[in-house]
């Protein structure tokens, strides 16, 4: 056994104690400067990367369904509109308790209101609309995912739920 002076002893454990809280921050550093065990792909399933501006300023005929304090599920409904609203309630409906926390909004489309979903069409061609696009915007209007047409509905509800979970109010 070795025999360590008292204050050695101290110093050990002090040097230890850093050791123990420094560690991650080198870890970190390391992993930052070699590009190592960092992921290459983003969380969402949509795209983060969303250039539309914000609600209140999309061309649509009724402004009145801008008016909105919660979430947002806009989506453009100019094709497949009967499958694609069916689809959205349903994902609306899955999402459980925190359903109260979106609205959806349908632009286009000549097919009968869903409940909870709110009505418009475009007033005039904005360059940034895709048609069968899906946007969710928070609360204060601004677009935070867009979503393809293809995307599965279960891989747009896992980015819905996780934005409602990391933003609880």
């Amino acid at each position: 056994m070795i025999n360590l002076s008292y204050h050695k002893r101290q110093k050990l454990k002090l040097i230890l104690v850093f050791l123990i809280f420094a560690a991650p921050m080198l870890l970190a550093w390391a992993m930052v400067s070699w590009q190592v065990g960092i992921p290459e792909k983003s969380m969402a399933n949509g795209n983060v990367n969303v250039n539309v501006p914000e609600l209140a300023q999309w061309p649509v005929d009724d402004k009145r369904v801008l008016d909105t304090k919660t979430w947002v599920l806009a989506f453009d409904c100019s094709q497949e509109c009967s499958e694609h609203s069916d689809e959205l309630w349903c994902l609306h409906r899955a999402l459980g308790r925190d359903a109260g926390r979106l609205t959806r909004l349908r632009i286009g489309g000549s097919e009968a209101t869903l409940p909870g979903e709110k009505v418009t069409h475009w007033s005039m061609y904005a360059s940034w609309v895709e048609p069968n696009r899906v946007w969710l915007l928070d609360p204060m209007g601004q677009a935070v995912v867009a979503f393809d047409r293809h995307l599965a509905a279960r891989q747009l509800l896992e980015d819905i739920q996780h934005a409602l979970k990391v933003n609880p109010y």
